[in-house]
């Protein structure tokens, strides 16, 4: 390291740490003592986000400032700059400040392809995870990793805490049920960080004819599963907070129904509501914002109820769920297509119409997530 990049490296290393005194946590990216070495003097592609920060900068800025060779940037699902509405195609571009060429893997492609790869020497992925199973980050994890393995490249996770690694719950999902939102046999809540899981990727031969990705995690710092982490920025537009990101393996349910889970409002995923729902007391009206151009009941009052200021959950509460079902006019309706592909099994839907209670739906995968806890325990990098 030249003394240019030293002088950089240890005022930066100096600020950062100062600021996380408080906190003691430190997500790998901030110890670049562990990574820079690996990627100076190469061709590098980033995975990133605005996630993708060290205090309020961008991994890319602070990457560029030690003049390391960055090429292209990969964007996930909402973009860079995490700010596309959820299931919106993201198209490629180029970032204005750097310059740097941008690939879309929420687009025409979510795979990168060989000849998007070709010259890149290794993969930084950097990106804000929650937890959940049908968040699409661990997804894109997926295929970054096949599409390194197949190319002979390696991949560095700058591994993240997980704001949602204290509790494992919810349906395993089945194979026939895979999808972009759901594609490997774990539960919705599964208790691990990205960089875990990108192992648990590998480990279980879950790539593509069982391939194994040239793999390191660069690990956070001073963590351990139980610990409370609040996110620094958005993971996504419709997380604005920390209520939302713990309510958000419950409530996302209502994304494959005809209820609205606040997209379009400043509470999304604290609250819930559909104009059918008129006994319920609280009220809100959907409009166009950041993140949801065209919410679902656009402009029309909904019924339903405000959560933000529930205890925080260690468990799947589907009681909110079966409430809502209960309480529609029209049953026939109520479940769509991605409802199943959301739950990963036919189960939960046959159950809340047949009546079950949230207990006895829940004992239906407890033996399940033992199995998984098994599986999981061989990967784990953190206490829990």
């Amino acid at each position: 390291m030249n003394l240019k990049k030293l002088i950089i490296f240890s005022f930066i290393s100096f600020i950062f740490s100062s600021n996380l005194i408080s906190q003691n946590i430190e997500p790998g990216a901030y110890s670049f003592n562990k990574y820079l070495d690996k990627i100076n003097n190469k061709k590098i592609a980033v995975v990133a986000n605005q996630s993708s920060e060290i205090n309020g900068v961008s991994l890319i800025d602070i990457l560029i400032s030690f003049d390391q060779g960055i090429v292209k940037i990969f964007s996930p699902e909402h973009g860079f700059r995490g700010v596309e509405d959820a299931g919106a195609i993201v198209n490629n571009g180029v970032d204005e400040k750097t310059g740097i060429s941008i690939i879309s893997l929420y687009g025409k492609n979510k795979k990168p392809r060989s000849e998007q790869l070709e010259g890149v020497e290794v993969v930084l992925f950097d990106l804000q995870d929650v937890g959940v199973r049908f968040y699409t980050y661990i997804s894109t994890l997926h295929y970054v990793m096949e599409a390194c393995a197949e190319n002979n490249i390696p991949l560095i996770i700058l591994d993240r805490p997980n704001p949602n690694s204290h509790y494992i719950d919810g349906p395993i999902l089945k194979k026939e049920f895979q999808s972009f939102v759901g594609m490997h046999p774990v539960p919705i809540v599964y208790g691990m960080t990205i960089g875990e899981y990108g192992q648990m990727i590998n480990g279980e031969g879950w790539l593509k004819n069982g391939i194994k990705c040239d793999l390191t995690i660069v690990e956070i710092s001073n963590y351990k599963h139980s610990y409370k982490y609040s996110l620094p920025v958005k993971p996504s537009p419709n997380l604005p907070n920390d209520k939302s990101i713990n309510l958000y393996p419950s409530l996302c349910f209502f994304e494959g129904t005809p209820i609205s889970a606040g997209r379009g409002t400043n509470s999304q995923f604290q609250i819930f509501g559909s104009p059918d729902l008129k006994s319920l007391e609280y009220s809100f009206t959907p409009k166009p914002n950041m993140g949801s151009k065209n919410p679902k009941f656009n402009g029309v009052e909904c019924y339903g109820r405000n959560l933000s200021c529930t205890n925080n959950l260690n468990y799947i509460n589907l009681d909110w769920l079966i409430e809502a079902y209960s309480l529609s006019s029209d049953k026939s309706k109520f479940f769509n297509s991605f409802f199943v592909k959301l739950a990963g099994t036919q189960t939960l839907k046959k159950l809340i119409i047949e009546g079950r209670s949230s207990d006895y739906i829940r004992n239906t995968w407890e033996e399940d997530i033992e199995n998984f806890k098994k599986v999981r325990s061989k990967y784990l990098i953190y206490l829990e």
